[in-house]
C-alpha cells in the first residue's frame, strides 16, 4: 500500500479514470467537479480491498465528504477516513469495550477489564445481524477492513502513527466486524444505579423518602417486592461503574507504567451513595412548513454527553450509489446517527425508559456456584477467560452470569448473588448502530419501520422530510413487566420476569401535529390517553425546564428561522430561576446578607450570561445550597446521606407551595431557609470571588475544559497540546444551552458539543458545529479548531452539494485499488 502526496496540485481536467468509473455507477453528482477541480494539496492511496477508487474530500472544519461507487466501498472509506482522523480514540473504544486496556496500561486497569467484559453481548451472532437488517454484518465488515487498512498504512509508514500510541510504545490492534456491535457499555441505559439508591434508602428509612431524590411521573407509588430485601451491598455497583466509564488516568509520576484509573472514577463505584447519574440529555426539534420562516421544515438537535477531546461525535458526508447521507455519528461506529439523507433529516434525544433490572438470588449454601430459581438449583454459568498485561504475566478472570445476565457481586456472608438483566443482553441493541436502517429511508412509513427495530439506547427520534412532514417515533428495547414496575431490584426465583418487550407500534409516535412543531428535551413526553401506567415504560424523567424554555420560545415566533433555531440552541435563560424569583418577591428578609441577595436576584433577567453576577450566585446557591437544603428538610436523617440533592420539581414545589411538602407552619419553615442557604450562598460567592461584588461573574467560577483521556500520564507540556481548553464558561444546569457541572468545582463536565440545525430540502443552508474539533490528532489544526465558534454560539455551513464541497475543500485524498496482476 501506497499513501503518498500528489507532486503537484491538480489542474482543471476533464473526467479521469475515478470519474469515468463513479459516473458510469450512477453517480451524476460528480459532473460538477469534472468542470474544474480546484488547486490543492492532494494525497493519494492505493489501498487492497477497494473494488474502484474513492475520494474523501476534507473541507475547510475539519469535516470529510467521502465519495465511492458502491456502498460496500463507501463503508470501507468511512473506516479507512476514521481510522485516519481519530485512529487512537477508536482504538482505545475498542479496548476499553473489549477489556484490553491493561495489555498496554499495566496492571492497574486489569480489574477495568475484567468489568468491561461483563457486558460484552455473548450471544448468537447470527441472530444479532439479522436483529440490524440484512446488510448488517457486511456494512461493519466494509467498515472495519477500512480501519484494518489504515492500520496496515500505519505499519508500513510509523510517521502516520497518532503520537499516543508512540508515547505510551504501543500499537494498534486490528479490528473483528464483531467488536462493533458486541461492544455494549458505551452506550446509556438505565436504571441501575437508582434501583440501588432507591434499595438503600428503603432499607434505611422508607420508600417514600426516596421521592425527595427522584420524583416519579406519570405520579406512581412503587412498593417493595415480595421477598425483597432492599438492604443491598453498595459495593455491587462497583463492577458495573468500571465496566461502563471511560477511560481516564491518574498520573503517577510519569507515563504509562505509572498510569492508574481515574481517582475520581474509582471512588465512586465501591463508596456508596450518592453515586453521579450519567448525563443522559440532549434538545431536539422540529417545526413544520406552515411556521417556518423558509416554507420548509426546520430539524434541529444537539445531543448531549461528558466532554472530552476528541469529541464524542463525528460529522462525516458519506456518497454513493443509493445513499447521500450527511451528520453526526461516532467515529467507531458506521453511517450515521443524526443529520439527513437528501430526502429524511434526524435528531435524537434519550427516552427515559427504563432497559435494566437488578436480580437477587438465594446462594446455595451446599454448593456456592447454584442459585435458586424457580423452586430449584440453579448452575451459574462461568466463563475464564485471560486477560494479558503489559509487563507481566496474563491474569485469569473467571466471569459469572446468571439465566438474566452478568453477575455484579457474590456475597457469601450473606448467600446473596447479584446480577443484571439489561436490554444490552438481547440482539440488537448495540449502541447507535441501528441507524445503519433508518439513515436510509425516504419517507415517515420506512422511517418507523426501522425505529421499530430500534434497540439501544431508548430514544425519541425527530423527524422531517422534503414533502413537508413532521413527526416523532419512540424507540428501545423495552421490556414487558407484567407484576413489577422496575423501580427496584427482585429476587431472581422466578416470580419477575420480562414478558417479551414492547413492539414499535405500541410505542408512541406522532406525525404532523396541529401545533405545527414537536419538540423533546428528555422530559416526560408520553402522550396523553398513552397507558403509561399499564406499559410501565419509565418513571424517572428529566425536569421539564429545558422543553419548557424551547416550547415558550417557539410558540412565541409566527415564523421560526434557522437564526432562531441556532439561538434557540445556546439560549441561557433559565426557567427555574424565573420561577425562584417570583417566590423571593414575596419573601422579606432579617438577615442583610440574604437581603442583598435577593436584591441581586431579583434585578436579573434569569439569563445566564458568563458576566452576571446574579448568575453565579444562583448557581451556587441552587447546586450547594438550595438544593441540599430542602433535601435535608423533607428526607429524613438516616437517609439524607443517600440522596445528594432534592429533585429539582419537588425543590420548586416546595418553594411555591409550601405546605405540600413542610406540613405546619410550612411558609414560614421555607422562609427560613430560604433565608440561611442564601446568606450562606453570599458568604460563599463573596470567599470565591472577592469582597468586590461588581467585580463578580459566572465565567470566573465557571469553566470548561475538553480533557484527553490519557493527558494526565504524560508531562505538563504534553496534556498542554492533548487538553483543550480551559474556557470561561456560561449558562446554567437548566438552561436550553445547558451546562452541566460539577458542583464541588463549578467546571462543565458535559452538555453539547454537537449541534446542527436542517433547513429540510435546501441542505446546503443547514448549519452545525462540533466541539472542540473535527480530528483526533492533535498536531492537526481541526484539533480545537471549532472551540471558538462552539463557546460562541456560532456554527459552520454543513455543506451537501457537490459544488459547494468542492468550493470548501482544502484537501483531497484519493483512494486507489491495487492494479490488476497481469
Amino acid at each position: 500500500m501506497e499513501f503518498s502526496p500528489v507532486g503537484q496540485p491538480p489542474a482543471p481536467r476533464r473526467p479521469g479514470r475515478l470519474l469515468r468509473g463513479l459516473a458510469g455507477a450512477g453517480f451524476v453528482a460528480c459532473t460538477a467537479w469534472a468542470v474544474a477541480a480546484p488547486a490543492l494539496p492532494g494525497e493519494q492511496a492505493v489501498v487492497p480491498g477497494l473494488a474502484a477508487p474513492a475520494e474523501i474530500l476534507v473541507d475547510r472544519w475539519g469535516v470529510p465528504h467521502i465519495y465511492a461507487a458502491s456502498t460496500d466501498d463507501l463503508f470501507f472509506a468511512q473506516g479507512f477516513n476514521a481510522a485516519r482522523d481519530r485512529l487512537f480514540q477508536i482504538d482505545l473504544w475498542r479496548r476499553r469495550g473489549l477489556g484490553r486496556l491493561a495489555a498496554v496500561l499495566g496492571p492497574q486497569f486489569v480489574e477495568q477489564d475484567r468489568a468491561a467484559r461483563l457486558f460484552l453481548y455473548r450471544g448468537d451472532m447470527a441472530r444479532e445481524w439479522r436483529s440490524y437488517g440484512p446488510d448488517a454484518e457486511r456494512i461493519a465488515t466494509r467498515f472495519v477492513a477500512g480501519i484494518n487498512a489504515y492500520i496496515d498504512l500505519v505499519g508500513r509508514d510509523r510517521s502516520r502513527l497518532p503520537m499516543e500510541f508512540a508515547r505510551l510504545s504501543y500499537l494498534p490492534e486490528k479490528w473483528q466486524p464483531e467488536d462493533v456491535v458486541r461492544i455494549r457499555s458505551h452506550g446509556l441505559a438505565r436504571n441501575l444505579v437508582s434501583e440501588v439508591t432507591r434499595a438503600l434508602v428503603a432499607c434505611r428509612s422508607s420508600l417514600k423518602a426516596d421521592e425527595v431524590r427522584q420524583r416519579l411521573t406519570p405520579p406512581w407509588e412503587t412498593v417493595l417486592p415480595a421477598g425483597l430485601d432492599p438492604c443491598v451491598p453498595p459495593q455491587l455497583l462497583r463492577a458495573y461503574l468500571l465496566g461502563t466509564q471511560p477511560v481516564t488516568v491518574a498520573a503517577r509520576g510519569g507515563l504509562v507504567g505509572e498510569a492508574v484509573p481515574s481517582a475520581t472514577a474509582l471512588a465512586a463505584a465501591p463508596a456508596g451513595p450518592p453515586w453521579e447519574e450519567p448525563l443522559e440529555g440532549s434538545n431536539a426539534w422540529v417545526v413544520a412548513p406552515a411556521r417556518s420562516a423558509t416554507g420548509r421544515p426546520i430539524l434541529a438537535s444537539d445531543p448531549h454527553r461528558s466532554h472530552a477531546v476528541p469529541s464524542l461525535r463525528y460529522i462525516v458526508h458519506l456518497r454513493a450509489p443509493g445513499l447521500d447521507v450527511i451528520g453526526g455519528g461516532e467515529p467507531a461506529l458506521p453511517g450515521v446517527s443524526i443529520g439527513h439523507n437528501g430526502s429524511v433529516a434526524f435528531g435524537l434525544t434519550i427516552f427515559s425508559s427504563d432497559q435494566e433490572d437488578l436480580y437477587v438470588y438465594e446462594l446455595n449454601p451446599e454448593r456456592p456456584d447454584e442459585v435458586r430459581h424457580g423452586g430449584r438449583w440453579e448452575r451459574l454459568r462461568t466463563v475464564r477467560e485471560s486477560i494479558p498485561v503489559r509487563g507481566g504475566a496474563a491474569e485469569e478472570a473467571e466471569l459469572q452470569f446468571t439465566r438474566h445476565g452478568p453477575v455484579l457481586l457474590v456475597d457469601r456472608a450473606q448467600r446473596r448473588v447479584y446480577a443484571l438483566r439489561s436490554a444490552w443482553s438481547e440482539p440488537g441493541t448495540a449502541p447507535y448502530f441501528g441507524s445503519i436502517g433508518y439513515m436510509k429511508a425516504r419517507n415517515f412509513t420506512e422511517f418507523k419501520r426501522a425505529m421499530a427495530t430500534w434497540g439501544a439506547p431508548s430514544e425519541n427520534q425527530l423527524y422531517a422530510d422534503v414533502a413537508g412532514n413532521i413527526g416523532w417515533v419512540a424507540g428501545g428495547r423495552m421490556p414487558v413487566r407484567r407484576n413489577w414496575d422496575g423501580l427496584l431490584p427482585v429476587p431472581g426465583d422466578g416470580r419477575y420476569e420480562w414478558a417479551g418487550f414492547w413492539t414499535g407500534e405500541q410505542l408512541p409516535s406522532a406525525l404532523n401535529p396541529a401545533a405545527g412543531w414537536i419538540a423533546s428535551a428528555n422530559e416526560m413526553n408520553l402522550p396523553e390517553g398513552y397507558p403509561a401506567r399499564e406499559r410501565k415504560l419509565g418513571f424517572e424523567w428529566p425536569p421539564k425546564a429545558r422543553w419548557q424554555r424551547i416550547a415558550e420560545s417557539l410558540q412565541a415566533l409566527p415564523k421560526v428561522s434557522l437564526e432562531d433555531s441556532m439561538r434557540l440552541q445556546n439560549d441561557l435563560l433559565s426557567v427555574s430561576a424565573r420561577r425562584v424569583q417570583a417566590v423571593l418577591r414575596g419573601t422579606t428578609w432579617a438577615d442583610p446578607r440574604a437581603a442583598s441577595a435577593a436584591r441581586l436576584l431579583l434585578g436579573w433577567d434569569a439569563v445566564e450570561r458568563g458576566d452576571s453576577a446574579a448568575a453565579a450566585l444562583f448557581e451556587l446557591w441552587w447546586s450547594r445550597h438550595l438544593g441540599p437544603a430542602v433535601k435535608d428538610a423533607l428526607a429524613p436523617r438516616n437517609a439524607a446521606a443517600l440522596i445528594r440533592t432534592a429533585d429539582a420539581g419537588l425543590l420548586l414545589q416546595t418553594l411555591e407551595q409550601p405546605a405540600s411538602a413542610l406540613g405546619v407552619g410550612a411558609t414560614a419553615r421555607r422562609d427560613r431557609l430560604l433565608e440561611a442557604s442564601l446568606a450562606a450562598a453570599w458568604d460563599e460567592l463573596g470567599r470565591l470571588a472577592g469582597p468586590d461584588t461588581t467585580a463578580w461573574r459566572w465565567d470566573r467560577l465557571h469553566s470548561v475544559q475538553f480533557m484527553h483521556p490519557l493527558a494526565n500520564a504524560f508531562d505538563e507540556a504534553t496534556r498542554a497540546r492533548l487538553n483543550v481548553g480551559p474556557f470561561p464558561k456560561q449558562g446554567g444546569s437548566d438552561t436550553v444551552n445547558v451546562s452541566a457541572y460539577d458542583p464541588a468545582t463549578l467546571r462543565e463536565i458535559g452538555g453539547p458539543s454537537l449541534r446542527i440545525v436542517l433547513d429540510v430540502g435546501q441542505w446546503d443552508n443547514s448549519r452545525a458545529v462540533n466541539t472542540p474539533g473535527q480530528s483526533g490528532d492533535p498536531a492537526s489544526p481541526h484539533y480545537r479548531d471549532l472551540a471558538p465558534l462552539w463557546l460562541k454560539g456560532e456554527y459552520f455551513p454543513l455543506l451537501y452539494s457537490r459544488p459547494k464541497v468542492e468550493a470548501a475543500t482544502e484537501r483531497r485524498i484519493e483512494l486507489l485499488p491495487p492494479k490488476p496482476a497481469r
